[in-house]
């Protein structure tokens, strides 16, 4: 058992990707008490219908979480290797869409939770699989990655999911070939939405990439960096690199929340409400957007297909320390760090991530200070500003130029060029 917290660290020894330290912290102690709580739970299976997989040690269960910030923090059996199973398809489309635009991979596949287990027949009245998360939408979704020669496909598909965990993965061979000779549904699945017209190239190649993809081997750690990826706007936080966009990492979230958890996704989004994915090897990742990602690794499932110490460390989790997505704060933060006055000058000093919640909420400050007749100069000032969305500037934009036509002198200042949220 390895557990603790660490900062960023790109790669350990030996290639093994962020580790956490024997340093405790607080979120090291929530952890802790979160895995003990749920430990004794002994409900579920270990998936056997791929044969490699009913070895799993059904004690086994670890947790790990990284922050926004690059920090990790585990519990548990941090450092047990199991494959990422389903819980590579999230990546997978998020390179889909990388490479091919939003609007064509959903001529491809739907984007509506199915309510059916993750290898049922699934298809929309124009042939689609219902989603990217079920095996048939997946299967679908790989066959949408570019590639060259025998392996090019699959090498990339390794390469984007290696630079979301922020190391190289490997292939554990063992679980391929053992999905490969016993795969014969995803093979049907392929053939049925081939013909469909949705399905691109060879059905043996897609799957045999889909297989290969899902035989990859991670820990909890790394579920949690590949998780907090998405949840950071689609930029590696202990790596730094931006893996995918700000919008391709909002599409994936979105899907994550609706369709992640299979035919469980309605009861997940009540109890947890943040986007997940779950794998039949016993992992689930969650993704809490600007804050957190979080693997859990356990392998007896219950009747979906998630596992059951997993879903309960998450939902305690959540509601313990209000992780869920919907949650409503007292008050809404404010985005100005001061405001001060010299003479006719007026200079508003905003800070942080600055929506267009954020933005009205400046407007409404401005209004109010320039109903004072001897104000003649207005400066919005974005020095402390972390991000600013394309609404939230046209809105500040609007604003200072409308006081510009009233006879007020009024500026923007962005000596760091902030990005707006979408563009990255």
């Amino acid at each position: 058992m390895d557990h603790g917290a660490s900062d960023h660290d790109a790669g350990g020894p030996n290639g093994h990707g962020p580790r956490a330290s024997d340093d405790q912290s607080p979120v090291v102690t929530v952890l802790e008490r979160i895995r003990d709580e749920v430990a004794p739970r002994h409900e579920g299976r270990v998936a056997d219908f791929i044969p490699e997989l009913a070895g799993a040690d059904p004690d086994a269960f670890g947790i790990a979480a990284v922050s926004a910030h690059g920090r990790c923090y585990s519990a548990g059996d941090d450092g047990a290797a199991f494959t990422v199973q389903s819980m590579s398809k999230p990546f997978v489309y998020a390179m889909a869409i990388e490479e091919r635009g939003l609007d064509d991979v959903h001529r491809h596949v739907g984007a509506e939770p199915s309510g059916e287990p993750f290898n049922a027949i699934s298809l929309d009245s124009q042939g689609r699989p219902e989603n990217p998360m079920i095996n048939a939408g997946a299967i679908v979704t790989t066959s949408l990655v570019h590639g060259t020669g025998p392996e090019g496909r699959f090498e990339r598909i390794r390469a984007a999911l290696s630079s979301f965990a922020g190391r190289s993965l490997s292939l554990d061979e063992d679980v391929y070939l053992s999905e490969a000779e016993t795969g014969h549904r995803n093979r049907a699945l392929g053939y049925l939405s081939l013909a469909g017209g949705v399905l691109e190239g060879s059905v043996e190649e897609a799957v045999q990439d889909y297989f290969r993809q899902c035989a990859l081997s991670v820990t909890v750690l790394d579920l949690a960096v590949m998780a907090a990826t998405l949840a950071s706007g689609g930029v590696n936080p202990v790596t730094g690199a931006q893996v995918v966009s700000r919008r391709t990492a909002r599409h994936t979230l979105s899907v994550m929340s609706s369709c992640g958890m299979y035919d469980r996704a309605g009861e997940w989004a009540l109890r947890v409400g943040i986007p997940a994915k779950s794998g039949v090897s016993g992992g689930i990742l969650a993704a809490a957007p600007g804050s957190f990602g979080v693997g859990v690794f356990s392998p007896p499932l219950d009747g979906a297909g998630n596992s059951v110490r997993g879903v309960a460390a998450l939902e305690r989790l959540s509601e313990d320390y209000d992780l869920h997505m919907l949650r409503i704060p007292s008050e809404p933060p404010s985005p100005v760090h001061s405001l001060t006055r010299a003479g006719g000058t007026l200079d508003v000093h905003l800070r942080g991530d600055i929506d267009f919640l954020a933005a009205e909420q400046v407007v409404s400050r401005l209004e109010e200070a320039v109903d004072d007749a001897r104000i003649t100069s207005v400066t919005v000032e974005l020095e402390r500003v972390s991000g600013l969305s394309e609404a939230a500037r046209s809105l500040l934009t609007a604003e200072l130029d409308e006081l510009d036509g009233a006879g007020v002198e009024a500026s923007m200042t962005d000596p760091a060029g902030v990005q707006d949220d979408e563009d990255a």
